[in-house]
């Protein structure tokens, strides 16, 4: 660690967190050991559940709040079911209703405190698009639009889904907005299955880079997809951070409660011993079905990337036609 930069002292500390849907909770444990040491990144990218932690941090949520709020949390408080036919089984309104209740109403990005941008994916081009700017509820919902899941949301003329797509770690996004270092967060692998979307290399060249450090909760097999152990989650990911930055003094010690802490320490000792114990087969069961999301989300990305590109073109001849009129 000697060759790398202070991050208290980073002239453009930047903070990537990774998607990974439930598995976000992880991302509160990080920000709260940043906080203790007194490593303050001046601007935030998210992927996916990256986004929307990042996003309450951005806007000022203490870490210990934050940690409050993802326990409450639901999934009804970021997708609803919905009946109209459509590329996914939920909309976000229930994120947006979240927000609401939050923030007080819709923010725009540029008017958080730090510096903050979403990661989304075009289903038109097979980019990475950044959202830096406008609703920060519109931003969430393209970053976390996972294909079969959430609707794609149709925003600044790009049909836009899940920013993991292309950038589930968002490092080069960080850098792309002005970071000087990057702390990055993973907690999944990179998609990767479809050739037209692999961004796999780049990324894992940035985590090698003396301008990153990287934080990565030993999380293992546990799916994503279940909204449980969440505690056990924010405590995986305090420990991860702890780790990576043993040699940053604690400046301002966690709020004392000895009884949360040692149950958030059971909980992650049970994630981490889920692949030898007797729940293996639960574990497995669940791992299939995250897998079924997945190549689901993929094929449906595939077979929509194509009928995207048309749908664009034809608007804008339209809109040409149109201004020439």
């Amino acid at each position: 660690m000697e060759d790398r930069t202070d991050l208290r002292y980073a002239p453009r500390l930047g903070l990537a967190l990774g998607g990974g849907g439930a598995l976000g909770a992880a991302h509160v444990g990080v920000l709260q050991v940043l906080h203790e040491r007194g490593i303050r990144p001046e601007l935030v990218v998210g992927t996916s559940a990256g986004s929307v932690i990042g996003a309450a941090y951005a806007a000022g949520m203490d870490p210990y709040e934050l940690e409050e709020m993802v326990l409450r949390a639901q999934w009804g408080d970021f997708g609803t079911f919905s009946f109209m036919p459509g590329l996914g089984l939920l909309d976000t309104d229930g994120l947006r209703r979240t927000i609401d209740e939050v923030a007080g109403g819709d923010l725009l990005i540029e008017d958080l405190p730090i510096r903050f941008a979403a990661v989304a994916t075009d289903l038109a081009t097979g980019s990475a698009v950044l959202l830096s700017e406008g609703s920060l509820a519109d931003a969430m919902s393209a970053s976390i639009a996972v294909p079969g899941l959430f609707r794609p949301q149709r925003l600044a003329g790009h049909l836009l889904v899940d920013g993991g797509v292309v950038q589930n770690l968002p490092l080069p996004a960080a850098f792309e907005i002005g970071a000087s270092d990057v702390i990055g967060v993973r907690l999944a692998a990179e998609w990767d299955a479809l050739p037209r979307y692999r961004t796999g290399t780049q990324v894992h060249e940035l985590e090698i880079d003396s301008h990153v450090t990287m934080v990565r909760p030993q999380i293992g097999q546990r799916s994503q997809w279940v909204a449980r152990d969440l505690p056990g989650l924010i405590q995986l990911g305090r420990e991860a951070a702890e780790r990576e930055l043993a040699h940053y003094a604690v400046v301002e010690p966690r709020p004392v409660d000895e009884a949360g802490a040692a149950a958030a320490r059971a909980a992650a000792d049970e994630i981490r011993s889920a692949s030898s114990s007797p729940l293996s087969t639960v574990r497995d069961d669940l791992r299939a079905r995250a897998d079924e999301v997945r190549e689901r989300a993929e094929a449906l990305i595939g077979n929509e990337a194509a009928g995207a590109v048309a749908l664009l073109r034809r608007r804008d001849r339209r809109d040409s036609a149109t201004s020439s009129d």
